[in-house]
C-alpha cells in the first residue's frame, strides 16, 4: 500500500495546546517545550486530569473479526486490572476503541480521529494501515504504536514496535518446520497463498529467502483479503505439483484451503502465520481437516499452554467474559497491552509521561517475559524483538483449540536472515 503524506495539523495542534493550558490546574508547571509537569511528572498528549488515554484500533467486523474481539476484550481486561491495582503514576488509563473492520479508509481516518487525543496505540490490527500511517507516526506525531502487525516493513520506527518475529522470519521458521519434520526437501516445490500488501508481500519475502536457500521452488497465488474461496488457488496449487502449501491470510482463507484441499484428494500439509487461524473453525465442516493437516507458526505459546501466567489469563478472561471463545487473540492483546503498561510504569519512574518519555522508556526493556514463549528485547528498534515461532496445531480437545508441536525456537535461516 502506498504511504500517504498528509497535511501537517500545526494550527489545529496550537489550538488545543492553548486550550490545554487553560483547562490546567494551578499546579502545573510548563517547561520550554509546551509540556506539563504534576507532581514532578511531564505530561503531554494523551493525559487529561487524572486519565491516561491510549487508542486501539480493531477490526470486529472484517476478515480478523473474531481475533479482534479477543484482542480488545483482552486490553480492556489488561486496563481493568492494571487501574484496579492503582493505575500508573497516580494515573488510571483508559482504551478508546475503533472497529476498522479491515477497511483503509476507516483504518487511516481512525487513527487520524484518535491520535491527537491518546498518548499511544496499545492495538493496531492490519500491517498494510499500519504502513499507511508509519510517516505520519515517525514524522510529526511520535506515539508509541504496538500494532497486531508484523510485517517487516515497519522495522526501523522507533515509534512502531511490533511484538515478536515479522511474518518473513516467521514464515522461514514454518518453511523450517516444514523441511524437518513433514518431508519437504531440496527440489521439492511449496505452495504460497498470501494476501496482497504488506502482511503477505512480508511472508513471501521469507518463503522465497528459505527456498534459496534450501533448493525449493515457490509457486505463488496472490488474494485479496476479500477473496474467500480457494477453489481456484488449490486447482493451481495441484496442478502445480506442490508437496506443503503456506498460508499468508486469514481465518476464512484457511477454513476454506484446508477444506477444499481435503474434499480434492489433495493430502499436503498447510502452514499459515499467526493470524490465519481462530478456533471458531474447527466448529465448521472445515474442522477435520484443519486438525489433521493445518499448522500455524505463531509468536507465542498459545492461550491454553501449560504455565501459570496462561492458566491466570484463562480464567481471568472466563471470568469478565464467560460467554466467548479462547483463541491466541487473547495473548497477542494481553502482550501488547502488558508491554505498553511496561513502558507506562518505567516512563513514571523516569517521571517523564510525555510521548517521548515512553518511547524512551520502551527502549530499555530487554527482557519482556510473560510467561508466554519467547522473550521479547525492545532495544534496537531496526530488529525484531524476537526472531523465535512456535509451531501449533489446531486441536478441539484443547483449551484455545491448538496444541503445541515445536517449542519456541529460531531456525538457524531465521537466526543469520537479515529482514
Amino acid at each position: 500500500m502506498t504511504t500517504t503524506t498528509y497535511p501537517t495539523r500545526a494550527a489545529a495542534g496550537a489550538l488545543a495546546a492553548l486550550l490545554l493550558l487553560a483547562g490546567c490546574s494551578s499546579k502545573a508547571k510548563d517547561d520550554d517545550s509546551g509540556e506539563q509537569s504534576a507532581g514532578g511528572v511531564k505530561t503531554a498528549e494523551g493525559i487529561s486530569g487524572k486519565t491516561i488515554s491510549l487508542g486501539a484500533l480493531t477490526d470486529m467486523t472484517g476478515v480478523y473479526a473474531t481475533l479482534g474481539k479477543s484482542v480488545t476484550q483482552a486490553q480492556q481486561l489488561y486496563v481493568k486490572q492494571l487501574n484496579a491495582a492503582g493505575g500508573v503514576c497516580g494515573y488510571k488509563v483508559a482504551l478508546t476503541v475503533r472497529d476498522h473492520g479491515y477497511d483503509p479508509q476507516k483504518a487511516v481516518s481512525g487513527y487520524t480521529e484518535l491520535e491527537p487525543k491518546v498518548l499511544g496505540f496499545a492495538q493496531f490490527i492490519g500491517s498494510p494501515f499500519v504502513a499507511a500511517v508509519k510517516q505520519r507516526v515517525d514524522g510529526q506525531d511520535k506515539g508509541l504504536v504496538l500494532p497486531q502487525a508484523w510485517s517487516a516493513a515497519l522495522l526501523g520506527s522507533p515509534y512502531i514496535r511490533v511484538i515478536g518475529s515479522t511474518y518473513d522470519i516467521e514464515t522461514i521458521n514454518a518453511v523450517d518446520f516444514l523441511m524437518k519434520d513433514k518431508g519437504i526437501r531440496k527440489g521439492d516445490k511449496i505452495g504460497h497463498v498470501y494476501f496482497e500488501g504488506d502482511y503477505g508481500e512480508s511472508a513471501l519475502a521469507g518463503s522465497k529467502h528459505m527456498a534459496k536457500e534450501a533448493g525449493l521452488t515457490v509457486v505463488e497465488q496472490k488474494i485479496k483479503p476479500t477473496d474467500n474461496d480457494m477453489t481456484a488457488q488449490v486447482a493451481a496449487l495441484k496442478q502445480a505439483g506442490v508437496k506443503a502449501i503456506v498460508l499468508s491470510a486469514g481465518p476464512r482463507q484457511a477454513a476454506s484451503l484446508v477444506g477444499v484441499s481435503a474434499a480434492s484428494g489433495f493430502d499436503v500439509p498447510v502452514i499459515g502465520n499467526n493470524s490465519a487461524f481462530a478456533p471458531q473453525l474447527l466448529a465448521t465442516q472445515a474442522g477435520p481437516a484443519l486438525m489433521k493437516n493445518y499448522y500455524v507458526a505463531s509468536p507465542s505459546l498459545p492461550i491454553g499452554a501449560d504455565t501459570p501466567q496462561a492458566k491466570k489469563l484463562v480464567a481471568d478472561y472466563r471470568a469478565a467474559y464467560p460467554k466467548d471463545a479462547l483463541d491466541n487473540g487473547i495473548v497477542a492483546g494481553w502482550t501488547a497491552a502488558s508491554a505498553f503498561g511496561e513502558a507506562l510504569k518505567k516512563a513514571c519512574a523516569n517521571k517523564d509521561l510525555t510521548r517521548a518519555g515512553v518511547d524512551k522508556a520502551l527502549l530499555t526493556i530487554d527482557s519482556f517475559d510473560l510467561g508466554f514463549g519467547p522473550v521479547q528485547n525492545f532495544t534496537d528498534p531496526k530488529a525484531p524483538s524476537s526472531r523465535e515461532s512456535v509451531i501449533l496445531q489446531p486441536d478441539k480437545s484443547v483449551t484455545g483449540g491448538m496444541k503445541v508441536v515445536r517449542e519456541a525456537e529460531a531456525s538457524e535461516a531465521a537466526q543469520s536472515y537479515t529482514p
